[in-house]
């Protein structure tokens, strides 16, 4: 098959919405299909060649500087050279300039569009827009998601809880639950000696990691009172966040303000082909307190490289939490969370359990086996659109 990808953020915009562009489109390609993908171009990013990558102009975005609106206009003039590629679907990734592309594109080539619901703005409009009324935000989010969940022919959502929310919305377009897959394999690998040597970090240190953007909906600030109770115990803990976003200059504010500047450490976003694996594999545990994620793809990283996690089982993080494995599950309390990493912390061998469960589990992602469930909707949506329309025999009136 040919397949048409837009969406408004892509590498070297680092966030989950990119890695899951990118791992689909690996594994799909690695079967044989062709996959073109539209994505914005970035005053930062380097110019070379990418294979099936066109970027589109595109400019600043005063409240989210991180990210950038690509040009509409410029797309609409790509249609007759679109048409020309005979694509037999859009695939459409991002609710922005990329979703009423997208669904131009489809409608002018008369191929299907399906769309990935990778945000859930219910609970994040308002950390961006905080002088409008959150109760208000709220419902917008909700007509807006449904209003455009309607217009396509299929929508992927990364886990059973999205899938519920979306339903509660009122959304009827067929909804398909498709997480994003890992490449088990690149998960084996990670040198955490070479990277706390690198950081200067002690080989005995015990240090918790968090992997995401530095964003307020991230939750990060709870994690930094979780580590004040654990510091408690264990003096001599360091907290490692990795990543970048709105919400640093707070966080770092926070952390000097509860006497956490020794015990914090701020790394910004990492090379993912080396650095963000031997990042993870520093770690003694991975602890994650976000409330907001469609499906919580760091904590299946985290669990593939051997590293236990911590975190809150909320929204999408539910479907990897439930079964127990590789993971204690916390409430959104800072006693209860503290004392689930003390839990991992000082009992080795409950770290070993769980790490070597995690990997196991971790398993059940492999990115293959989930693009063949995103090929098997591609094609039953394609065959759907290319079925003949079967009308009724009119009743006599005699």
């Amino acid at each position: 098959m040919r397949i048409l990808m837009l969406s408004d953020v892509y590498f070297p915009r680092i966030n989950g919405v990119s890695t899951s562009i990118q791992t689909f489109t690996r594994d799909l390609a690695a079967m044989g299909h062709e996959i073109d993908l539209l994505a914005p171009e970035y005053p930062y990013r380097t110019p070379v060649p990418e294979l099936g990558i066109e970027r589109i102009p595109s400019r600043y975005l005063f409240f989210d500087p991180e990210d950038r609106m690509m040009s509409g206009r410029m797309i609409r003039r790509m249609i007759p050279a679109l048409r020309s590629r005979h694509y037999d679907l859009v695939h459409i990734q991002t609710p922005f300039v990329a979703h009423y592309s997208g669904i131009r594109i489809a409608r002018a080539l008369g191929v299907p569009a399906v769309e990935t619901y990778h945000t859930h703005f219910e609970e994040y409009l308002y950390h961006y827009l905080p002088w409008l009324p959150a109760r208000w935000l709220r419902s917008a989010a909700r007509g807006f998601t449904r209003s455009q969940c309607n217009q396509v022919d299929a929508v992927v959502v990364p886990s059973s809880p999205v899938q519920e929310t979306l339903l509660a919305y009122g959304v009827q377009t067929p909804l398909q639950v498709i997480p994003t897959g890992l490449d088990i394999q690149r998960f084996r690998d990670g040198n955490g000696a070479r990277f706390r040597q690198a950081q200067g970090i002690a080989p005995d240190r015990p240090v918790l990691v968090h992997v995401g953007r530095v964003a307020h909906e991230k939750n990060i600030e709870f994690l930094l009172h979780v580590l004040q109770r654990v510091r408690v115990a264990v003096p001599e803990v360091l907290l490692m966040i990795v990543g970048e976003g709105p919400a640093r200059r707070h966080l770092e504010r926070l952390a000097r303000q509860l006497g956490l500047q020794s015990s914090v450490l701020f790394l910004g976003y990492l090379d993912r082909e080396r650095e963000l694996l031997d990042c993870y594999r520093a770690g003694d545990v991975f602890v994650f307190a976000s409330r907001t994620e469609t499906q919580g793809l760091v904590l299946l990283e985290s669990m593939a490289l051997g590293v236990p996690v911590v975190a809150l089982a909320e929204m999408g993080t539910r479907d990897i939490l439930a079964p127990g494995r590789g993971a204690l599950v916390a409430r959104e309390d800072p006693e209860d969370f503290g004392a689930k990493v003390l839990q991992l912390l000082q009992n080795p061998g409950l770290r070993e359990a769980l790490a070597i469960d995690a990997r196991e589990y971790a398993g059940n992602w492999d990115g293959p086996v989930l693009a063949q469930r995103m090929l098997d909707l591609y094609r039953s949506l394609k065959a759907a659109r290319s079925a003949p329309i079967s009308h009724k025999p009119e009743r006599s009136r005699g």
